[in-house]
């Protein structure tokens, strides 16, 4: 686990590819909220580092589809 974070280093890998790629897109939280029908509060909070929010597997899947990218994409290539 990050020193300093609720989330484990593989989830914190996922939410900050995630940030990356909606960033490298041009996409606010909320615009991307509002794509996978979650909350702006939701996307924050998955994005603040000491909160406990995070994806799962479906909210992954919705960004893939609506940001198309390729699913992978928000993994490392080997474990962590």
């Amino acid at each position: 686990m990050q020193k300093g974070s609720a989330n484990t280093d593989i989830e914190q890998y996922v939410i900050e590819k995630v940030k990356e790629i909606r960033n490298s897109k041009g996409i606010s939280q909320a615009k991307l909220a509002h794509l996978i029908e979650l909350s702006v509060g939701f996307i924050g909070n998955v994005e603040n580092p000491k909160h406990i929010a995070k994806y799962n597997l479906n909210h992954l899947n919705k960004i893939s589809k609506e940001l198309e990218v390729p699913f992978k994409d928000f993994f490392p290539e080997v474990g962590i």
